[in-house]
């Protein structure tokens, strides 16, 4: 049966209590409550269930086929590693958990838990929108630069700014994620969300969480907004130079190689960015049960279907991952060069 915390009176009063003599105290848990009012929440469960073995199979076929074949060892298949890889994270921090309260009827999560669920979905969620930005640039420096190509995007250089996303997303949401602990939890520990979401946690404080509110703010700023513009401007200088172009056939070619990219854009950026607008700066009130539905697939969806659309729409992945599928059914040893 899912719990609420209706019989926590005692230990929300004496934690008001702790707060009053500026002691900070945190509750043992919070109880993840967003799904409980949905209709037909069962047959949205199997889908998610489906979702998740989608995303799991198929990324893993990528990084599979890419680690196997040594003429893939380029940089727009690191790239494309790099993302397969955020894929399995994103959904892995989220969809387990939901299929815990779904199967067991268990819907509290452990205060450190909780943090390590939010630190791990915002991390994931953040690199893949600076995966989406890594693949523009590839995309940019392949139309606009082809004689230099192999000069200004190497393994290294690939390398080397995968790293540093990595390292400042794994920083700045470890600083956003660690002032938490500095908050006092005394209003209530019913979490609505589909997980131990950011901002419905720490506005259940009771003492002064301005900082996270403005730290939240920014960071969606900067994590969705600088690698949006940045792929706006990469595909502003691709159409600038695909019009420049005198064969039209070598026009449709440079585009064809940007749908993929641009399809995951889309899936990824819209629907998010559509939420949090509605949600801000809508003069109704967004329903409750609407924004955990919505958020959830935002989430959940683009990890499920990137290695189906940008993957496997590329002949190169296609071609190897066919081979390897067959090989594994006829039991021989296939290699590439």
């Amino acid at each position: 049966m899912l719990c609420e915390s209706n019989n926590w009176s005692p230990v929300m009063s004496n934690i008001r209590s702790a707060v009053n003599s500026s002691e900070i105290i945190r509750p043992p848990g919070f109880y993840i409550i967003g799904f409980q009012s949905f209709p037909f929440i069962s047959v949205y469960f199997i889908f998610l269930a489906f979702v998740y073995v989608v995303t799991l199979l198929f990324n893993a076929l990528v990084i599979y086929t890419v680690a196997l074949n040594g003429c893939l060892h380029t940089p727009k298949f690191v790239a494309v590693v790099n993302l397969a890889f955020i894929d399995v994270i994103l959904n892995s921090s989220t969809i387990p958990g939901m299929m815990k309260i779904f199967l067991f009827k268990e819907n509290f999560v452990p205060f450190d838990l909780c943090l390590v669920q939010m630190f791990v979905y915002y991390t994931s969620a953040s690199l893949e929108s600076f995966a989406l930005a890594i693949l523009a640039y590839d995309r940019l420096v392949a139309i606009c630069f082809p004689l230099r190509q192999n000069s200004l995007n190497t393994l290294r250089s690939m390398s080397y700014i995968i790293s540093v996303t990595w390292c400042f997303t794994l920083g700045i949401c470890a600083f956003a994620i660690g002032i938490m602990t500095q908050l006092s939890f005394c209003k209530s520990v019913n979490v609505y969300g589909y997980f131990c979401d950011y901002l419905p946690v720490f506005t259940l404080a009771c003492n002064d969480y301005s900082l996270h509110w403005y730290l939240a703010s920014t960071l969606f700023i900067m994590i969705l907004g600088g690698p949006f513009i940045f792929i706006f401007l990469s595909y502003i200088s691709i159409l600038v130079t695909v019009f420049r172009m005198k064969s039209i056939d070598s026009r449709v070619k440079a585009l064809a190689t940007c749908v993929e990219h641009l399809i995951l854009v889309a899936l990824y950026y819209i629907p998010l960015s559509t939420i949090f607008s509605v949600q801000y700066f809508s003069v109704q009130r967004i329903d409750p049960n609407q924004r955990v539905l919505s958020l959830s697939l935002a989430s959940c969806l683009p990890p499920c279907v990137n290695p189906i659309v940008y993957s496997f729409k590329t002949k190169e992945i296609r071609v190897r991952a066919l081979a390897l599928i067959r090989a594994k059914k006829t039991g021989m040893d296939i290699k590439f060069g």
